[in-house]
């Protein structure tokens, strides 16, 4: 039997995957969280095979558990089931030792699929996920200014984006505004940028933001 924890932060959709999950014979939802903290809480006392994991949660992002439990539990595969397209978050979370990512979008029998093959010990990622891979292999290829980025200037240049303020990110992250502040002006140090709207129109012009 493959035991399953499912961390999300919307209860519909928790339930939506054990639904899914339990017509599937061999495997089970023996776990769930609705944040960062009460995941690596469940985690710690219900062990499990597989771990569904959003990447946009309250109190404790997506990518601090992953990298989390990647330290601590580094053979437990973490299958990112997000709702971000891969463009924004697919390569950081797999750098960041994800075995797998798919957003909400993916069929029912592809996320099944993706559990099993991460249970065995392999990794699972869309064909065209798996191109860009093998294309950013290329040494020659420039990087994008947004991949000089740390993982969480990243997060907050994208959350800016999307237009939230400062107090609002500082209250989703945990971290005080100050923090976020000095997260503001790295990014814009980095990319150069004088203001919010010239980060706001490169990152939509890049794609970071529906």
């Amino acid at each position: 039997m493959i035991k399953v924890c499912v961390v999300d932060d919307h209860a519909v959709v928790r339930e939506g995957l054990k639904r899914i999950i339990s017509e599937n014979p061999g495997m089970a939802v023996t776990a769930e969280a609705g944040d960062g903290f009460e995941a690596l809480k469940v985690i710690k006392s219900e062990p499990c095979d597989v771990v569904l994991l959003d990447i946009t949660m309250p109190n404790k992002s997506g990518l601090d558990v992953l990298k989390e439990l990647h330290t601590e539990s580094p053979r437990l595969p973490v299958l990112v089931l997000s709702m971000h397209a891969e463009d924004q978050y697919a390569v950081r979370v797999l750098r960041a030792g994800a075995a797998g990512y798919l957003t909400k979008e993916s069929a029912p029998a592809k996320l099944i699929q993706a559990i099993r093959k991460v249970v065995r010990g392999g990794k699972y990622v869309s064909p065209t996920l798996a191109e860009k891979l093998v294309y950013d292999l290329d040494i020659d290829k420039s990087k994008a200014p947004h991949e000089i980025l740390s993982d969480r200037e990243y997060q907050v240049l994208c959350m800016i984006a999307s237009g939230k303020t400062v107090t609002e990110i500082a209250g989703e992250l945990a971290l005080s505004v100050k923090t976020i502040s000095t997260y503001r002006v790295r990014i814009l140090e980095k990319l150069n940028f004088k203001n919010n709207a010239e980060l706001t129109r490169y990152a939509i012009k890049e794609g970071l933001v529906d």
